[in-house]
């Protein structure tokens, strides 16, 4: 199984060879195939359509509504965030796993060995519009967007100079209608490179965020991409005091074990050195001796 490049433009570790001819990755399987992937989309996305009740509702009623991308000068320790004043409602999405699942690219991925390749991945984000599904939850979360004048910013690392065909993508999905920079903004349109921090900043300066929803930590601050963090540092930001409480409260986070920046790590890494456990083996079971028999009473 190869891998698609994470948020901070890293991949997992190069994949085995190729797998037998109809086998499929146990992650692939339970991202693509399995009810319980479906079922924790639907979780995101059920409380993304909560948000999107609940704002409009304090909007239309004239409460001040909160912009959840972080402020300029915000840190993870200490969130900001600023007043949307009156600009119109959105929700911004990252697109591949969290708005659409790749199933073409995956099917055919699924079948390969190696590392991940680039122009691959090129060349399905010019061909492969017809090969994608909505992930389950987004065709409700679309249409109560609609009904509820809340507009729906997707936010993803695709090409720039692929964004006519990632627009295809999008609307054949019925998530449309999507046009670039007006509601999809990609790679190379704001900052450089597969930072999202500076197209958050652009989004937020013409809508009002009032949620995030992806399945990498970097779909919702740079910061967690920060160099020198390593997975044990990077889970204890998700943590942390203050950001923990965003977590179905404007930020909404989809399963995904089939790549990006949350595969990484090694055993120490991973696995505390003080909660570990060793098997002692089987321990024999002692005989159990037959009650001896209770002495008949003389008559």
């Amino acid at each position: 199984m190869t891998a698609l490049p994470a948020p901070d433009g890293s991949v997992a570790a190069p994949a085995p060879a190729a797998p037998a001819a109809g086998k499929v990755p146990p992650g692939m399987q339970y991202l693509y195939g399995s009810g319980e992937a479906a079922a924790l989309s639907y979780q995101a996305y059920l409380g993304v359509i909560d948000t999107i009740i609940a704002k409009s509702s304090d909007r239309a009623v004239g409460q001040a509504v909160f912009s959840v991308v972080l402020a300029p000068g915000a840190t993870l320790d200490a969130p900001k965030f600023e007043s949307c004043d009156k600009k119109p409602l959105a929700v911004v999405l990252d697109i591949d796993e969290t708005a659409l699942l790749n199933l073409g690219y995956e099917a055919d991925d699924s079948q390969r060995g190696g590392p991940y390749d680039q122009s691959r991945w090129e060349r399905w984000e010019k061909t492969g519009a017809g090969a994608v599904a909505a992930t389950p939850g987004m065709i409700e979360l679309a249409r109560v967007s609609k009904a509820s004048g809340v507009t729906l910013v997707f936010n993803s690392n695709r090409m720039a100079t692929n964004a006519k065909e990632t627009e295809a993508a999008l609307t054949g999905a019925g998530l449309g209608p999507v046009e670039h920079l007006k509601n999809l903004w990609l790679q190379g349109d704001a900052g450089t490179g597969s930072a999202k921090d500076p197209r958050r900043a652009a989004i937020a300066a013409q809508y009002c965020v009032i949620a995030m929803a992806g399945d990498q930590l970097g779909d919702f601050s740079d910061l967690f991409n920060a160099s020198g963090l390593d997975p044990v540092a990077r889970r204890g930001l998700a943590q942390g005091r203050a950001v923990k409480m965003l977590w179905g409260h404007g930020w909404f986070i989809l399963p995904n074990p089939v790549y990006g920046s949350g595969l990484k790590g090694d055993l120490d890494t991973i696995f505390p050195r003080d909660k570990r456990w060793t098997d002692p083996g089987p321990t024999p079971v002692a005989p159990v001796s037959a009650p001896a028999p209770t002495p008949t009473e003389k008559k």
